[in-house]
């Protein structure tokens, strides 16, 4: 239920844990919003809670907004996303309501991108398999080392010279390049909807999906996720990988099918795995994680205090631009527009603050 007072809007939280409330500013109190946060676990919640909001903000990964909430939202004007991906939006539905969609581009770009590497370094260095070792007893090289024998010699090599296979090539692709160069890798990408004259300009070459699959050394994903991306890391994408190869994916969980990874991982092919990301979140007895060869992170990849800033505040910013009845900065359906006009009536461009 909204909260008592005098009111002129009420934004909605459905996925607020303890404290979330506080992330937000004071801004809101300012216009006369009425803010209140609940952790849903169900649609039926979210639409009790957010029935009559004025705007949502959510992250769609945790607390999908789905048609059937949409289509149960009677005064909504803005659904806020806290990340960069939306696909468990129905940003299609919104916009058949006037119900504008944001996300927040570009805010964890350097953390997934340094994420990306130093998950590729800990596949080409073993890292966490020699801290264990260690941790076992051993140390050192020498012919009777356990470390030796059991992680050194089966997949410890020079990073130099090896290839890095992005499957995405959008702005955290771009933004790994430079980061991956730095370590001689050669880089090639596969995704058919980007600017072959900007990868040219990286020095990175387009290549199409077998390629990838044939040619990479280490193989990251950055693709965006969608019905044509679902598990496409199958059965016989790991087959067509190198045996040496290792998988390394920040972006989403759905992007692979887990018993075929965890098949191919068993029989050798690729050789390792390096995930921050999952299906099912947190995992429950995910296989994957019985794996010597696998490498999981808790989908921390986004994190540093300076993007956790970044993905509250903006969100919280793009929905006073539209209560104030100023356009927001980050729209992903823009086709919501002429519906939105109809509803409440024309808007003024943003006034953007950093």
């Amino acid at each position: 239920m909204p909260p008592t007072g005098d009111w002129k809007f009420r934004v909605v939280l459905p996925m607020a844990v303890v404290n979330e409330a506080a992330k937000y500013p004071d801004r809101f109190d300012e216009m006369g919003v009425a803010f209140e946060g609940h952790l849903c676990h169900s649609e039926d919640e979210v639409i009790e809670l957010a029935c009559d909001a004025d705007a949502i903000i959510t992250e769609g990964s945790q607390v999908p907004i789905p048609r059937r909430v949409v289509e149960n939202l009677a005064k909504c004007r803005i659904i806020a996303g806290t990340q960069i991906g939306y696909d468990s939006i129905d940003i299609i539905a919104a916009a058949e309501r006037g119900i504008l969609v944001t996300n927040v581009p570009g805010y964890c770009i350097e953390e997934v991108s340094d994420h990306a590497m130093a998950l590729i370094l800990a596949c080409s260095r073993r890292i966490v398999a020699l801290n264990n070792s260690v941790k076992n007893g051993a140390w050192g090289y020498g012919p009777h080392s356990s470390a030796v024998k059991d992680v050194i010699r089966p997949g410890i090599g020079r990073l130099r010279g090896r290839t890095l296979g992005l499957f995405g090539f959008g702005a955290i692709s771009r933004t790994l390049v430079p980061k991956a160069e730095g370590f001689g890798l050669r880089i090639i990408a596969c995704d058919p909807y980007a600017d072959a004259s900007i990868a040219a300009g990286k020095g990175v070459e387009m290549v199409d999906w077998p390629t990838l699959l044939a040619e990479s050394d280490y193989l990251s994903i950055h693709a965006a996720y969608g019905p044509e991306t679902r598990k496409v890391f199958n059965r016989e994408a790991f087959k067509a990988m190198k045996t040496s190869a290792c998988l390394i994916n920040t972006a989403r969980g759905g992007f692979i099918d887990e018993a075929a990874l965890f098949e191919s991982l068993k029989a050798g092919r690729p050789s390792m795995a390096a995930l921050d990301v999952l299906i099912t979140e947190p995992p429950s007895a995910n296989p994957l994680l019985s794996l010597d060869n696998v490498i999981c992170t808790g989908h921390l990849a986004f994190f540093s205090p300076e993007s956790l800033e970044a993905q509250w505040r903006r969100p919280s910013e793009e929905v006073l631009r539209v209560l104030r009845g100023e356009w927001p900065t980050a729209i992903v359906n823009p086709m919501a527009k002429e519906r939105f006009v109809e509803r409440w009536g024309e808007m003024l461009e943003p006034s953007v603050s950093q």
